[in-house]
């Protein structure tokens, strides 16, 4: 039976439900007159408090996904366009993965750490090694990290992740410092996301992979993610242990994309109706080519304009998160969904442990990597990248470091307020990257930018304030002002 405030994996994520839910949009993909409702319905709409947004039940939004009236699909973009305008503007924020161990004994039948692969060395990154990682990181010019790990309470015991995550933030490089440390890690206790929450992590990220259990549990066959239930309610266990900030996601190529799509935002929905906050982010990941995984062995692939449109669709209903695209994918595809609704990308990634230390930009350990990085280019490349489209690349983190995180952050969100803070903390972080780690040509092109758009922050105090902090940054050698 279906309950989205049921604490039971099988109730908030009900087959049943999905299954009707999917009927449902198949037998309305083509009622014009429902579609312009649903859509209608979305749309952004200005309040006294500032601009708001409706949402979409999952029911609606697979009516959306399953539409395929080309008009329809145009309209779809162009709404999710406006909402990605309305409440993230041209800012996208930059983080990297780092990798901190592959030692794992889940049997994973799409990931190269699974314990049976032979083919590729085991290796776990001491302290020290950790450090120069960092180092590394910092020199490129990130502030924002989420750390990998596989599962494996021998080799990745949680006080391995807490000596990992205090390592990380006591390093102060040259001007460098990562003040935001996401969590990808196996789910766990609540005891143990107690601990996470009071070494300051910032969101704490676990993707379901797939929301189908039967699915689930053959492409888990052994290994204690083999639980579907146990995986499924660790968002839950999370919130229980204090963290208020958690990042959906489910790998897309596994298992049929409209059923996932559907448990996805069931599951958005539940942790909204259950803890008065949804995800802190969606991640949409797609299925990759690793060591000794084929993806051409999943039947369920989708191609980029499907992906495009599922990323529109989760934009439009689920208006307020943030929404991740890693390296997994390519420059163009990337180019693509920045404006259907992507508000966070990854540079100049790793996906091997230990790729940072010791390489070069174009070096590329491949003998650790979890799956093959379709963009293969430097952060100064991909920063670059962004300004001549128009977006800011952001290092931003001071939401989390100022305590507006959780419901804090999203009731902010939600009529559009934190734009006021975020506009000028964008402009403020970039300008440390030129100044500390940008290319002559880079930087030339990111002075351009911040001269235009420091132009629209609407309160002139505080564009002046955000105009004295960047000269501040770029001629007298001071950093991390934020609003």
């Amino acid at each position: 039976m279906y309950d989205m405030k049921s604490l039971k994996a099988e109730e908030f994520i009900n087959d049943e439900e999905i299954k009707a839910t999917l009927e449902y949009a198949e037998q309305n993909k083509h009622n014009r007159e429902l579609i312009e409702q649903i859509l209608e319905k979305a749309r952004p709409r200005k309040t006294g408090r500032g601009v708001e947004c409706a949402g979409l039940s999952h029911r609606e939004a697979s009516v959306l996904l399953a539409c395929d009236i080309p008009e329809m699909t145009e309209k779809m973009y162009d709404l999710a366009r406006e909402i990605k305008e309305a409440f993230y503007g041209n800012r996208i924020v930059m983080f990297a993965p780092l990798y901190l161990s592959n030692y794992c004994v889940n049997q994973c039948v799409y990931c190269p750490y699974h314990m049976q692969n032979k083919e590729i060395p085991r290796k776990k990154l001491t302290q020290e090694e950790i450090r120069q990682e960092v180092i590394a990181l910092q020199d490129m010019g990130h502030k924002r990290l989420a750390i990998e790990s596989g599962e494996d309470p021998v080799n990745n015991p949680i006080e391995y992740i807490l000596e990992c995550i205090n390592t990380i933030y006591s390093i102060k490089h040259k001007n460098g410092a990562i003040r935001r440390v996401n969590v990808n890690i196996a789910a766990t206790t609540v005891e143990n996301y107690k601990k996470l929450h009071d070494a300051g992590i910032g969101t704490y990220i676990l993707f379901q992979e797939t929301y189908h259990k039967e699915s689930y549990e053959r492409l888990h066959p052994a290994g204690p993610k083999h639980n579907y239930a146990y995986h499924t309610e660790a968002m839950d266990r999370a919130m229980e242990g204090g963290i208020d900030d958690v990042g959906l996601g489910v790998l897309f190529g596994l298992d049929m994309y409209k059923y996932e799509f559907a448990g996805l935002l069931m599951h958005a929905e539940h942790l909204e109706a259950v803890h008065g906050v949804g995800p802190h982010t969606i991640s949409v990941p797609r299925v990759k080519r690793a060591s000794d995984i084929d993806p051409t062995v999943f039947d369920n692939g989708i191609d980029d304009d499907t992906f495009a449109k599922i990323i529109a669709c989760i934009r439009i209903a689920v208006p307020y998160t943030g929404m991740i695209i890693s390296t997994r994918e390519n420059e163009s595809c990337r180019e693509k969904v920045l404006e259907l609704g992507v508000s966070q990308i990854s540079g100049g990634s790793r996906t091997s442990v230990g790729g940072y230390a010791g390489y070069t930009p174009e070096e590329r350990p491949h003998d650790t990597e979890q799956f093959d990085v379709s963009d293969q280019r430097s952060l100064d490349e991909v920063v670059k990248w962004l300004m001549d489209m128009g977006h800011i690349p952001s290092f931003c983190t001071a939401c989390y470091r100022e305590g507006r995180t959780g419901d804090r952050f999203m009731a902010l969100c939600k009529v559009g307020q934190i734009q006021n803070c975020c506009h000028p903390n964008a402009l403020m972080t970039l300008q440390e990257y030129l100044t500390d780690h940008a290319s002559p040509e880079t930087k030339k092109v990111g002075e351009a930018l911040i001269a235009k758009e420091i132009l629209n922050v609407p309160d002139e105090k505080r564009r002046q304030r955000a105009m004295d902090y960047l000269d501040e940054i770029k001629n007298g050698g001071k950093r991390d002002f934020r609003f």
